[in-house]
């Protein structure tokens, strides 16, 4: 995944550069297996009641048309909160 050779992080970089997310895939040439992913991720934490902002904000980028930067801004502005149900936060 880190690597540039991966199509996934290819066509993160460039949607990020400002291309549409078609317009990625199209110039990976390669299935971008991270895109089919994002939406059946967000389907199963709608269907077991997970909150899931990393994969909503990615789909809200993929598939309605969202910025990168403004949906990276409000995941950074989200209120901090224990992740794990019985664990403490500690700064």
């Amino acid at each position: 995944c880190a690597s540039m050779h991966s199509r996934n992080r290819r066509a993160g970089i460039l949607i990020g550069q400002g291309k549409t997310p078609e317009e990625a895939m199209d110039e990976v040439k390669q299935v971008v297996e991270g895109v089919y992913s994002a939406r059946a991720g967000l389907q199963l934490a709608r269907k077991y009641g997970v909150e899931a902002p990393i994969i909503d904000a990615a789909n809200q980028v993929l598939f309605n048309g969202k910025s990168p930067a403004e949906e990276v801004s409000a995941l950074m502005q989200r209120d901090k909160k224990n992740e794990i149900n019985g664990q403490m936060w500690n700064d």
